[in-house]
């Protein structure tokens, strides 16, 4: 008596493995669905803090240009208003001299990142 499972005629299994590549693709499928919704957070809070830096830096070249007279204005509502036309937050603007130190806030995702940035002639100690 042949076992049992076999056909007996050229040794294959009579089990049908038909439909097994489609549960493969079905797990590929979502363990590339479930990284990307890991890692869309994580790359959004990337580029949130990216957009606060470039924020700070340029309020805070804008700010030490009108302390120092280089363009005229008033320095921390210069700094805001650069914070703003790049889609973020003044939350603080301290001038020292022809430094100007600032802190800026971005919104990410519902969390707050904050970059600071200080800007004005080298060596300056105030």
């Amino acid at each position: 008596m042949e076992p049992s499972g076999r056909d007996g005629r050229d040794g294959r299994d009579d089990r049908d493995d038909r439909g097994a590549a489609s549960v493969v693709a079905l797990g590929l499928v979502g363990a590339v669905v479930g990284l990307t919704a890991l890692m869309v957070p994580a790359l959004g809070a990337f580029v949130g803090s990216q957009r606060a830096a470039n924020a700070a830096d340029a309020a805070a070249l804008a700010a030490a240009d009108v302390s120092s007279g280089a363009v005229p204005g008033v320095p921390c509502a210069l700094a805001a208003a650069i914070t703003a036309r790049n889609g973020a937050e003044l939350a603080s603007c301290e001038l020292d001299g022809p430094v100007a130190e600032v802190l800026v806030r971005v919104g990410v995702l519902g969390f707050t990142v904050d970059a600071r940035a200080r800007a004005g002639p080298p060596g300056w100690t105030g």
